[in-house]
Parts: structure tokens; sequence; C-alpha cells
């Protein structure tokens, strides 16, 4: 698939809504580079059965794209992530409000240098608000969406989802159709943007 051929896309994303996203953007062809934390370990390494090193699940969401090791603790590192912002479309990060700013890598920081960037942060409840630093999950979602409620019937307690509902259709779902809207705009006026995606909004 090479619709999304000319689209590169720089990926701070970890677990599952954010590389589930990445992931089908990449399948539909786009540029994907993934930035991982040399000294931090992406929990889906270690999730499953491992083929070699790395678990399925991490081969799985993970294949059809690059990846790069940089400490973003390091200036060194975020000058490459910055001479990397030049020939990229999109930047997709996935960390607390506020950690890209403390980096020097916010969407303020990162339009000047590129002005055509679309940028996107993806987490548990936004940007702002009194939820937007704590930690949060797919179950958490669920219930706070108010999802959970109806998978249960009178008088007992909610039924455990099998799957992950909340990160992949209010994460990962909106993250690709946020950003294909967002490259159309772009199309249209030349211009980026910034995006926010709560996946407690979504869902």
């Amino acid at each position: 698939m090479s619709a999304l051929a000319n689209l590169k896309i720089l990926d701070f994303t970890t677990l599952l809504p954010g590389p589930f996203g990445t992931l089908v953007l990449a399948d539909l062809g786009a540029q994907v580079l993934r930035v991982e934390a040399p000294n931090r370990l992406d929990l889906t390494r270690e999730l499953g059965e491992k083929d070699g090193k790395a678990s399925y699940v991490h081969r799985y969401l993970n294949r059809s794209k690059k990846s790069i090791a940089l400490n973003l603790k390091k200036p060194e590192a975020i000058a490459v992530v910055k001479k990397l912002i030049a020939e990229y479309d999109v930047v997709v990060e996935q960390f607390r409000p506020g950690v890209m700013a403390k980096l020097g890598l916010s969407y303020e920081v990162l339009k000047a240098i590129n002005p055509k960037l679309i940028y996107c942060s993806l987490t548990g409840y936004g940007q702002t608000g009194t939820y937007k630093d704590r930690a949060g999950h797919d179950n958490n979602y669920l219930a706070l969406s108010g999802i959970q409620d109806y998978s249960r019937r009178k008088n007992q307690s909610p039924v455990p989802a099998g799957i992950q509902i909340a990160d992949v259709a209010g994460g990962s779902m909106h993250l690709v159709a946020g950003l294909l809207a967002a490259v159309i705009q772009r199309l249209e006026t030349g211009v980026g943007q910034y995006i926010d995606i709560s996946i407690t909004d979504a869902a």
C-alpha cells in the first residue's frame, strides 16, 4: 500500500494506542520513524511470547516502521530531533502533558522549524483539566466515559472487556482519522496544526 508514501511521521509513542495508530498509517504506506529510549524499556518488548529478544506483540506493533534510539534528556539527542523535524510532516507523542515542552520539543518550538508540521498529542485525559496528570489505563477510560456500565446485567458488576476498547477505538482510530484530516487540510492551506486527543473524551 502506497497511498501515504510521501508522509513522514516521527513517532514518540509506546505501549498500544499510539503504536497501533502509527502501524495503521505505516501499513497505508507512511514512512514511520519510531523514537525509542535506550535507557527505558518499552514494556511491549516483554509482553507475551518472544521471538528472539522481542515479543511478538512488539514485532507486530512496529512492523513496517524504522526506529532510532535517542536519550531525549541529552541535548545532542534533542538536536537530532530538531534536525529531523525540518523534513518530517507529522509528530505523534504520547507523554504526560508538559513533558515534550520540558524536553524543548513542544509544538511551538517545532512549528518554528517546520510551519507545516502536524503535531498530535495522545493522552488518557487530554492536555487540560483536573485529570490531565493522572495515570490511566483502558479500564479507567471505559469507566469514566460510561462505556463499562453498558457491559453488565442489572444489579451486577461490569464485565471486564477482553480487548482494549478505549485505547484502540478512542485512541488509535481517532489518531489515524485526525491526522489524515489534518493532512488533507494542509494540502489545501499549506498550514500544519496541533491535535490534542483525549482517549476518555474520544471514548
